[in-house]
């Protein structure tokens, strides 16, 4: 069972204070478990515990000169524990406890951020119901399609956040694995006793097969998911943009009051949130091909890998946490132009309805060929103004001949192209 976190403490999970105490933390475990095997006294663990401390200001100055985190963290504990601090870090190497460290890291983060999916969620469920059956166009290439409700098109964002938080979970359950297994990872000089208990303590799991370090695959399965739920969320971004558009103007995001959208126009409402949203995903794809590049190291390691982490780790978690905020705010707040959306589904002279109407035909006997050329001859002289594609299919007698009027009449209905969107909405709700 994966903890809860407060959604505050993202920041707080990359700061030196944090990655310093689980530093300890992942020290003492292993110091626990080398008494145990009888290659440390029990008096070095009593005064580690009783004793250790460390302040991250001095560990960094520290570092200045010695040009090595872990070396440095080490020599600012042994100020404070004594001769026993010897004892620390017995046949470790430092990316036993980086990586071990990271995984725990990595674990919170993602944790949290499966919490902001879940509020995302709430909000989306809310809005889904509200516009359930509040009928709008559907597009492709930007151009009527058929129509389809807003309660569908919020289900189908709804779905894929819920596709990205089973990724986060499985992205979890890959990088909770850490190494306590020495040089190149072989336990030369530590026992795989001391990493069983140190990992179950941390509720991670051995690496199956270290060398020097956990394998980046792990992580870049982790930073791939945080891009997958990045550009999902981008998606809905960028469908609210278009619907904001002057010319549609369907949904629009909040605006607040005293809010202005421009310094030299006055009238702009600007889809800022939603555009922010679109920058900030573009970012996190990027620190998944970065997280891809770090897996092909030179042998059992070099340190290319660290440097980038250092950047896309705090700052993929962090933006990808705020997207998360910002996207439930943006659903919440969204307002919505009901009879906006019935305008523009009737702007095209029923063009929405050919699809139907070529079905329709061909049910009662015309070759699809014959019945896409009546369809079509019908559909441009309406989209060029001669009337609603409704009112010329019931002046034509030909059609009329071929097709009973009742049959006709539910072409141009709505509750035909409605009738399974309950089954669609349920569907996405019930995560099927």
């Amino acid at each position: 069972m994966i903890p809860r976190y407060s959604r505050a403490q993202m920041s707080e999970i990359w700061t030196d204070e944090t990655r310093f105490r689980i530093w300890l933390e992942v020290e003492t475990l292993a110091l626990e478990q080398m008494v145990q095997e009888g290659v440390a006294p029990v008096e070095a663990l009593k005064e580690v515990q009783a004793k250790a401390s460390f302040k991250a200001e001095r560990v960094l100055e520290i570092e200045e000169q010695v040009k090595h985190d872990v070396i440095a963290f080490l020599t600012n504990i042994s100020e404070t524990v004594g001769p026993a601090a010897r004892f620390l870090h017995r046949g470790m190497t430092s990316s036993d406890l980086l990586d071990t460290s990271f995984a725990v890291q990595l674990r919170r983060a993602g944790t949290l951020i499966v919490q902001g999916i879940d509020e995302a969620l709430a909000a989306l469920r809310t809005r889904i119901e509200e516009h359930r059956h509040t009928p709008c166009i559907g597009r492709s290439h930007g151009i009527h399609a058929e129509p389809t409700t807003f309660g569908v098109k919020l289900a189908s964002w709804y779905a894929e956040l819920n596709r990205n938080r089973e990724r986060m979970l499985q992205a979890i359950e890959q990088i909770s694995y850490g190494k306590i297994s020495g040089a190149v990872g072989t336990y030369a000089s530590v026992s795989p006793a001391v990493e069983a208990f140190v990992m179950q303590r941390l509720g991670l799991q051995p690496e199956t097969v270290a060398t020097q370090i956990v394998p980046r695959d792990r992580h870049a399965a982790f930073f791939n998911a945080l891009a997958l739920l990045a550009s999902g969320i981008e998606r809905a971004a960028v469908e609210v943009r278009h619907l904001q558009r002057t010319e549609v103007r369907e949904a629009e995001e909040k605006f607040s009051v005293g809010q202005k959208g421009s310094s030299a126009m006055p009238h702009k409402r600007n889809p800022i949130l939603s555009e922010n949203l679109s920058g900030l995903a573009r970012l996190v794809r990027g620190y998944a091909i970065s997280a891809m590049e770090n897996i092909p190291l030179w042998h059992e390691r070099d340190i290319s890998h660290s440097s980038v982490e250092r950047v896309i780790a705090p700052d993929a978690c962090i933006v990808v946490d705020f997207m998360l905020a910002r996207f439930r705010s943006l659903i919440s707040g969204l307002v919505v132009h009901e009879q906006r959306m019935r305008e523009n589904l009737d702007y095209s002279r029923g063009l929405v309805f050919s699809g139907t109407l070529l079905i329709a035909l061909v049910d009662h006997g015309v070759t699809r060929e014959d019945a896409y050329r009546l369809v079509q001859k019908h559909a441009l002289a309406a989209w060029d103004g001669g009337g609603t594609l409704q009112e010329r299919i019931l002046g034509d007698a030909d059609i009329l001949a071929q097709v009973p009027r009742a049959k006709l009449d539910a072409v141009f209905d709505l509750k035909h192209h409605f009738a399974h969107v309950d089954l669609i909405i349920d569907r996405a709700l019930g995560g099927g």
